[in-house]
């Protein structure tokens, strides 16, 4: 199977010196994306806070797709950048990284805490893959209106369903459902989100009454 498959199919691969000649040219592909994509974070982690136009034209180059309003404070981290596509009205706050040699697909009215890691990629549990440099890349859905929290991380091939809430320091090892609340490590289905959460912002405390949904 072709280092291109590999990469795409889930399975094991190593990102460099490869023998065939398909494989050869499949690693400069990569290395050029990985290469212009850490050129351009580092222009947008460096652009003046003020300079809006400046740091969305930036990141329209540095993602394969993006909706409108979208705001990522610096610094953040890509991989690829190429592979991670954001709906409408994202936010991210400090320290977002994304390993996203696989695709990362972000939905509409998502926001994120600061120091949010989400990665498509991990490594074989058996060091002798490890050794090797072998890794393995699987996608990762955050569907629109989730809110995940600081400090977080997404393990490959999660998907967390709409509208759902991943507490402060979780780990999300597997699919979360949504309309849910979640947290732990691993992370865990407290409670499903409902009517109450329209009277209680958060546990115990009301929304103020001048608020309207």
């Amino acid at each position: 199977m072709s280092l291109e498959n590999q990469m795409k199919t889930g399975q094991i691969y190593i990102e460099y010196d490869h023998a065939a000649e398909e494989d050869k040219t499949y690693e400069k592909v990569i290395e050029e994306q990985r290469k212009v994509c850490k050129d351009l974070v580092y222009d947008y982690n460096h652009a003046r806070p003020s300079e809006y136009d400046k740091k969305g034209e930036i990141l329209k180059q540095v993602l394969g797709g993006m909706g409108e309003k979208i705001w990522i404070e610096a610094p953040v981290a890509f991989s690829y950048g190429c592979n991670t596509y954001m709906g409408n009205h994202v936010y991210a706050n400090y320290n977002l990284t994304i390993v996203d040699d696989r695709d990362v697909y972000i939905g509409d009215y998502v926001m994120f805490g600061p120091n949010v890691t989400i990665t498509a990629t991990g490594h074989p549990v058996h060091p002798l893959f490890r050794k090797k440099g072998g890794q393995f890349s699987i996608p990762v859905h955050i569907e629109s209106g989730v809110w995940i929290g600081a400090n977080v991380v997404v393990m490959p091939g999660v998907t967390i369903g709409e509208n759902s809430v991943i507490g402060a320091g979780s780990v999300v090892t597997k699919d979360i459902p949504a309309n849910s609340i979640a947290f732990g490590s691993p992370c865990k289905v407290v409670r499903e989100i409902n009517d109450k959460d329209l009277v209680y912002y958060r546990k115990g405390v009301k929304v103020n009454e001048d608020w309207d949904v």
